[in-house]
């Protein structure tokens, strides 16, 4: 096979890759009727020695085997919560497993199954941009104005920067709160790396106006802004966003609204500014869930956020109409490379007495992505 089928496949190795996707051992085949067995076998045998956690966009095939499902923060912060748990298997992305290795001991290991399941959003903002953004920030004398508020989907040194410049960590169900305590220390803010959320929170929840937001793109001179305008705003908002719900679309709700009268359109925060506004409800992962666990029985709902998640809450909601606001499947591709087959080889190498794929955040940037961390922790 070429190069490229060996990488879409997991198992090659791309020397220009950040993470890389290389598996030392055999990878199950995906048509091996055994794989249910073979997972159940191996996490059997690991005991409470190991403890697996499941995003919830994750494929229904691996989070039957996930002892805790839940959004990122929730997840790591469960990971914390196992202090006798030797091993942590991660059925997420790049980011979440360096969270939970941040809020971890050192004697437990964090182990993702494809070092290849990143995060497109998390990777819209590296360390060196972001450090010229703030060189910008201090050459214009503002910088000491400026509080740095990363959302949870950021890498540790994202989040190790934050926690040095005297930031906070959010998550889409707490970004308001997070707001709120920056402007409460300095002026304005950098929001990284979604600038859906940013703007979403700032002008829907805190009366700001679009005027007073923003846009930084690090690929533009100057971020592609003028002096006066970083003088002027009170968010900087980073260009990053959601491969997932970057997708939806105003047309989109109009389309809905128009097939299903009475459709409810629930839409997460990272969707665009005028598909947030017009919508019925918004909010996280969480609030989701909780909304449609909530609404009456024969309502219709149109949920704008990951397709594995949307169908497994059709599934679970038979009384209710769910539908998926884009006509066109909308999966989380990094996500997806979680698969049973990899899960199975993860499970299989701890039984063996190798640790696969272990995620580990330095000390220097694990330290200062704490202090971040727990400062979003000790919010009111």
């Amino acid at each position: 096979m070429t190069a490229p089928v060996l990488l879409l496949l997991g198992r090659g190795k791309d020397p220009d890759s950040e993470r890389g996707v290389d598996c030392p051992g055999d990878l199950p085949a995906p048509s091996d009727p055994g794989l249910v067995e073979r997972a159940a076998a191996a996490k059997a045998a690991l005991g409470d020695r190991v403890f697996v956690l499941g995003h919830h966009y994750q494929r229904d095939e691996v989070i039957q085997f996930a002892d805790v499902t839940g959004d990122s923060f929730k997840l790591a912060r469960e990971a914390a919560a196992r202090p006798d748990a030797e091993f942590i298997v991660f059925c997420g992305v790049h980011f979440m497993a360096e969270s939970a290795d941040i809020l971890t001991s050192d004697a437990q290991r964090v182990v993702l199954p494809d070092l290849a399941a990143g995060c497109s959003m998390a990777d819209m903002a590296v360390l060196e941009q972001v450090e010229q953004c703030w060189d910008l920030l201090t050459d214009l004398g503002i910088a000491e104005s400026v509080v740095p508020v990363t959302y949870m989907n950021s890498s540790a040194d994202i989040k190790g920067f934050v926690g040095r410049n005297g930031g906070v960590v959010c998550t889409s169900s707490n970004a308001k709160r997070a707001l709120d305590w920056a402007f409460e220390q300095g002026e304005k803010v950098l929001f990284l790396p979604d600038q859906h959320l940013g703007r979403n929170t700032a002008v829907l929840e805190m009366g700001y106006s679009l005027d007073d937001c923003v846009l930084y793109d690090p690929h533009k001179p100057h971020g592609g802004l003028t002096d006066q305008q970083l003088r002027d705003a009170k968010m900087i908002l980073w260009r990053g966003h959601c491969s997932v719900h970057g997708r939806f679309t105003l047309e989109n709700v109009l389309a809905m609204r128009e097939q299903v009268p009475g459709v409810n359109i629930l839409v997460h925060p990272e969707c665009r500014h005028e598909v947030v506004t017009a919508a019925d409800y918004v909010g996280s992962t969480e609030y989701i869930i909780k909304t449609l666990e909530a609404a009456p029985a024969g309502s219709a709902w149109a949920v704008g956020t990951e397709l594995n998640l949307v169908r497994r809450l059709a599934a679970a909601h038979p009384d209710k109409q769910v539908m998926f606001l884009e006509k066109t499947v909308c999966y989380c591709s990094t996500m997806n490379r979680i698969d049973l087959p990899h899960l199975v080889w993860a499970l299989e190498e701890l039984v063996a007495g190798r640790v696969p794929n272990q995620i580990t955040v330095d000390p220097d940037t694990a330290h200062h992505a704490r202090v971040a961390l727990d400062q979003m922790l000790a919010l009111p």
